[in-house]
Protein backbone atom coordinates (compact mmCIF):
# COMPACT_ATOMS: atom_id res chain seq x y z
CA UNK A 1 0.00 0.00 0.00
CA UNK A 2 1.23 3.10 -1.23
CA UNK A 3 2.13 5.17 2.35
CA UNK A 4 3.43 8.92 2.81
CA UNK A 5 4.52 10.27 6.45
CA UNK A 6 3.01 13.65 7.67
CA UNK A 7 4.79 15.33 10.31
CA UNK A 8 2.46 18.35 11.75
CA UNK A 9 3.84 21.51 13.05
CA UNK A 10 6.82 20.08 14.96
CA UNK A 11 8.00 23.55 16.01
CA UNK A 12 9.99 25.18 17.84
CA UNK A 13 7.43 27.46 19.89
CA UNK A 14 6.21 23.88 21.24
CA UNK A 15 9.05 23.20 23.40
CA UNK A 16 10.67 24.46 26.15
CA UNK A 17 11.42 28.15 25.53
CA UNK A 18 9.29 28.39 23.03
CA UNK A 19 5.64 30.60 23.01
CA UNK A 20 3.52 27.51 23.48
CA UNK A 21 5.16 24.76 25.14
CA UNK A 22 3.72 21.44 25.38
CA UNK A 23 4.40 18.12 27.96
CA UNK A 24 6.78 15.74 26.50
CA UNK A 25 7.77 17.34 23.18
CA UNK A 26 10.89 16.30 22.23
CA UNK A 27 10.01 12.71 23.38
CA UNK A 28 7.31 12.73 20.56
CA UNK A 29 9.86 14.19 18.50
CA UNK A 30 12.53 11.51 18.84
CA UNK A 31 9.51 8.96 17.93
CA UNK A 32 8.64 11.31 15.12
CA UNK A 33 12.16 11.18 13.91
CA UNK A 34 12.57 7.45 14.17
CA UNK A 35 10.05 6.95 11.63
CA UNK A 36 10.89 9.80 9.45
CA UNK A 37 14.27 7.71 8.72
CA UNK A 38 12.68 5.10 7.86
CA UNK A 39 10.78 7.04 5.10
CA UNK A 40 14.34 8.79 4.24
CA UNK A 41 16.03 5.00 3.83
CA UNK A 42 13.40 3.47 1.88
CA UNK A 43 12.60 6.31 -0.32
CA UNK A 44 9.03 6.90 1.10
CA UNK A 45 7.11 10.08 0.51
CA UNK A 46 7.37 12.22 3.67
CA UNK A 47 5.86 15.86 3.94
CA UNK A 48 7.16 18.51 6.61
CA UNK A 49 3.91 20.58 7.47
CA UNK A 50 4.56 23.73 8.99
CA UNK A 51 1.53 25.97 10.65
CA UNK A 52 1.78 30.00 10.47
CA UNK A 53 0.06 32.17 12.02
CA UNK A 54 -2.60 34.77 9.90
CA UNK A 55 -3.93 36.66 13.11
CA UNK A 56 -2.56 39.62 13.69
CA UNK A 57 -2.42 39.47 17.53
CA UNK A 58 -0.76 35.94 17.16
CA UNK A 59 1.32 35.05 20.19
CA UNK A 60 3.13 31.78 18.58
CA UNK A 61 4.01 30.51 15.16
CA UNK A 62 4.10 34.16 13.72
CA UNK A 63 5.81 34.14 10.33
CA UNK A 64 9.43 35.07 10.33
CA UNK A 65 10.44 34.38 14.10
CA UNK A 66 12.29 31.75 15.30
CA UNK A 67 9.74 29.47 16.78
CA UNK A 68 7.83 28.99 13.89
CA UNK A 69 10.98 27.22 12.48
CA UNK A 70 10.49 23.04 12.46
CA UNK A 71 12.34 21.74 15.64
CA UNK A 72 16.21 20.19 14.37
CA UNK A 73 14.34 16.87 16.30
CA UNK A 74 12.99 16.65 12.61
CA UNK A 75 14.71 18.53 10.81
CA UNK A 76 13.64 19.08 7.27
CA UNK A 77 16.05 18.94 4.89
CA UNK A 78 16.57 20.68 1.30
CA UNK A 79 14.40 19.16 -1.39
CA UNK A 80 11.78 17.65 0.84
CA UNK A 81 8.09 18.87 0.35
CA UNK A 82 6.91 21.25 3.01
CA UNK A 83 3.47 22.31 3.30
CA UNK A 84 2.61 25.83 5.15
CA UNK A 85 -0.74 25.86 6.51
CA UNK A 86 -2.78 28.41 8.70
CA UNK A 87 -5.54 26.27 9.96
CA UNK A 88 -5.50 22.65 12.32
CA UNK A 89 -6.87 20.33 9.59
CA UNK A 90 -3.75 20.22 7.55
CA UNK A 91 -5.60 19.59 4.17
CA UNK A 92 -7.99 23.18 4.63
CA UNK A 93 -6.25 25.96 1.89
CA UNK A 94 -3.39 24.11 0.89
CA UNK A 95 -1.89 21.79 -1.44
CA UNK A 96 -1.44 18.61 0.54
CA UNK A 97 -4.64 16.40 -1.05
CA UNK A 98 -3.41 17.40 -4.42
CA UNK A 99 0.37 16.03 -3.25
CA UNK A 100 -0.93 12.40 -1.85
CA UNK A 101 -2.92 12.10 -4.73
CA UNK A 102 0.03 12.85 -7.60
CA UNK A 103 1.70 10.09 -5.48
CA UNK A 104 -0.90 7.86 -5.26
CA UNK A 105 -0.61 7.50 -1.65
CA UNK A 106 -3.07 5.23 0.06
CA UNK A 107 -2.10 5.49 3.21
CA UNK A 108 -1.20 8.33 5.66
CA UNK A 109 1.18 7.85 8.75
CA UNK A 110 0.41 10.88 10.94
CA UNK A 111 2.78 12.29 13.69
CA UNK A 112 3.40 15.91 14.89
CA UNK A 113 1.53 18.34 17.45
CA UNK A 114 -0.61 18.75 18.86
CA UNK A 115 -2.91 15.65 19.47
CA UNK A 116 -6.34 17.73 20.69
CA UNK A 117 -5.92 19.75 17.44
CA UNK A 118 -3.85 19.63 14.78
CA UNK A 119 -3.17 16.12 14.46
CA UNK A 120 -6.96 15.67 15.76
CA UNK A 121 -7.99 17.65 12.67
CA UNK A 122 -5.81 16.25 9.86
CA UNK A 123 -6.30 12.63 10.93
CA UNK A 124 -10.45 13.45 10.57
CA UNK A 125 -9.76 15.36 7.35
CA UNK A 126 -7.63 12.42 6.21
CA UNK A 127 -10.22 9.65 6.62
CA UNK A 128 -12.64 11.49 4.99
CA UNK A 129 -10.48 11.87 2.16
CA UNK A 130 -10.65 8.10 2.06
CA UNK A 131 -7.42 7.59 3.05
CA UNK A 132 -6.18 4.65 5.41
CA UNK A 133 -4.88 5.98 8.04
CA UNK A 134 -2.12 5.33 10.96
CA UNK A 135 -1.46 7.87 13.81
CA UNK A 136 1.55 6.86 15.90
CA UNK A 137 0.47 7.76 19.25
CA UNK A 138 4.40 7.97 21.01
CA UNK A 139 5.21 10.49 18.01
CA UNK A 140 2.71 13.01 19.31
CA UNK A 141 2.55 15.71 21.83
CA UNK A 142 -0.21 18.00 23.36
CA UNK A 143 -1.28 19.78 26.54
CA UNK A 144 -2.65 20.22 29.44
CA UNK A 145 -6.30 21.74 28.89
CA UNK A 146 -9.00 23.45 30.79
CA UNK A 147 -12.55 23.76 31.03
CA UNK A 148 -14.71 25.62 33.34
CA UNK A 149 -12.09 25.40 36.18
CA UNK A 150 -10.69 21.84 35.64
CA UNK A 151 -7.43 21.40 34.34
CA UNK A 152 -7.16 18.05 31.99
CA UNK A 153 -3.74 16.81 32.61
CA UNK A 154 -1.87 16.50 28.76
CA UNK A 155 -1.83 12.71 29.48
CA UNK A 156 -5.39 12.31 29.48
CA UNK A 157 -5.95 15.18 26.68
CA UNK A 158 -3.91 12.72 24.26
CA UNK A 159 -5.43 9.25 25.49
CA UNK A 160 -8.78 10.69 25.45
CA UNK A 161 -8.27 12.15 21.62
CA UNK A 162 -6.48 9.17 20.79
CA UNK A 163 -9.34 6.79 22.06
CA UNK A 164 -12.00 8.78 19.24
CA UNK A 165 -9.13 8.51 16.71
CA UNK A 166 -9.35 4.62 16.72
CA UNK A 167 -12.98 5.55 15.03
CA UNK A 168 -10.80 7.39 12.06
CA UNK A 169 -8.15 4.35 11.55
CA UNK A 170 -5.46 2.74 13.63
CA UNK A 171 -3.06 3.98 16.58
CA UNK A 172 -0.12 2.46 16.92
CA UNK A 173 3.40 2.99 18.92
CA UNK A 174 6.20 3.87 16.46
CA UNK A 175 8.03 1.04 16.61
CA UNK A 176 4.64 -1.14 15.55
CA UNK A 177 4.46 1.27 12.65
CA UNK A 178 7.96 0.98 11.66
CA UNK A 179 7.57 -2.93 11.99
CA UNK A 180 4.22 -2.69 9.54
CA UNK A 181 6.33 -0.65 6.81
CA UNK A 182 9.45 -2.99 6.92
CA UNK A 183 6.91 -6.25 6.75
CA UNK A 184 5.68 -4.49 4.19
CA UNK A 185 8.62 -3.90 1.87
CA UNK A 186 10.01 -7.60 2.78
CA UNK A 187 6.90 -9.21 1.17
CA UNK A 188 6.84 -6.41 -1.88
CA UNK A 189 10.66 -6.98 -2.72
Amino acid sequence: MKTALLIIDIQKDYFPGGKFPLVEPLAAAKKAYSILQCFREHGGHHVHIQHISLKPDATFFVRGTEGSDTHDAVAHFEGEPIVYKHYPNSFRETNLLEMLQGWGIERVVITGMMTHMCVDATTRAAADFGFKVIVAEDACATRDLEHDGTVVPADHVHRAFLAALKSYGQVMKSEEVIALLAGEQAKAS
